[in-house]
């Protein structure tokens, strides 16, 4: 039975069984093990991104293909959502009509990229898709009678997803059983089957032709397999994955802006995630999406401890001041690819 929800991809080594394993049961637990509103926001990200960044290794890790516009088909997802609520209402039937034509348009996009950009060199689609972003971008926070530019959007979900509606009186081990409990939960199970999906589909016969235009597109192209086929459409399903998870984190957040969806950041946070974790297995993304949420969320508080108990030394307290947060988190950036060049989880398979 695991092994066919896996797709017969084991993770192979032991130690990446148990932390895989750790994961899922904290993220399918979150609401119960860690109680609190931050807790659950840090859980729900990480279910996001863990989706988004194993569809940006389909791509990259299987396909070889570099592109930087990945957070626009995750910010089209977002605004589907965020467009169809705002104008349809906040019903089912609008949520669901968001959903689709978020991950409608970002195929079609994707699609239009692939087939007039992916017959060039590397290097220069990865600037196309750069610059198609860059104008995506700048399109939505011109338009702001529709989309909100800057300020972003605000819009009601059913109210079955929202904390005000209680399926129980009584909570269930200190927690309230309400619409955000529900909502935790449908960007858990979506997260969850997306990538049992990409699982599927890195396994099947389509995923190993990726694999090998990517280790030689010449000689794939020469035993017979079109090689700008496979890559436009490893990227349309790259960019339909993507706008999913861009869609599941507009439910959660009910809002989206630019700098929430559509923001060069997320593109970097996104190809730092895929290294830690390890480029070219659904697994990396699971580890480097959960590790680096984590980081960006607690690293601060956990700094905040120890600038406290290095007080009175010199030059410590200055160093571990939660401002220079973000020196430490390149730094161990840094040290995680110097140690594990191939990813964390490369680095356990290579050591089991």
């Amino acid at each position: 039975m695991i092994a066919t929800l896996l797709s017969g991809d084991a993770p192979r080594s032991r130690v990446l069984s148990v932390l895989l394993l750790v994961v899922l049961v904290c993220l399918a637990l979150a609401p119960f093990l860690f109680p609190g509103t931050r807790s659950l926001d840090t859980a729900a990200r990480i279910c996001v991104f863990i989706l988004l960044v194993a569809s940006y290794d389909l791509l990259l890790g299987y396909g070889g293909i570099v592109s930087f516009a990945h957070t626009m088909f995750f910010g089209m997802g977002a605004y589907g959502v965020a467009l169809s609520c705002e104008f349809l209402g906040r019903s089912w039937g609008a949520l669901a009509f968001g959903i689709g034509a978020g991950i409608v348009a970002a195929i079609a996009t994707a699609f239009l990229i692939g087939l007039f950009s992916l017959r060039v060199r590397a290097i220069f689609f990865a600037m196309i898709t750069l610059a198609v972003a860059s104008a995506v971008a700048v399109l939505v926070s011109q338009l702001s009678q529709i989309t909100g530019g800057e300020d972003g959007l605000n819009y009601q979900i059913p109210r079955a997803l929202t904390p005000a509606f209680k399926f129980m009186e009584e909570p269930v081990f200190g927690v309230r059983m309400n619409g955000k409990l529900l909502n935790y939960y449908v960007v858990f199970v979506g997260a969850l089957v997306g990538v049992l999906f990409l699982l599927r589909v890195v396994n099947s016969p389509f995923g190993r032709v990726l694999q090998a235009i990517r280790e030689n597109d010449f000689r794939a192209e020469a035993i017979g397999y079109r090689v700008v086929q496979y890559r436009v459409a490893a990227t349309c399903l790259s960019a339909a994955i993507a706008a999913f998870a861009g869609a599941l984190y507009a439910i959660w957040l009910r809002y989206v802006g630019p700098s929430t969806v559509l923001s060069m950041e997320i593109m970097l946070d996104i190809l730092l995630m895929v290294v830690i974790g390890g480029m070219g297995t659904i697994y990396g993304a699971v580890l480097g999406a959960t590790l680096f949420v984590v980081a960006q969320n607690y690293l601060q508080e956990l700094m905040g401890l120890a600038e406290g108990a290095f007080e009175g030394l010199p030059l410590l307290p200055a160093l571990l001041s939660p401002d220079r947060w973000l020196l430490w988190l390149g730094l161990l950036f840094i040290l995680s690819v110097y140690f594990f060049p191939t990813g964390i989880v490369g680095r356990l398979r290579d050591g089991r």
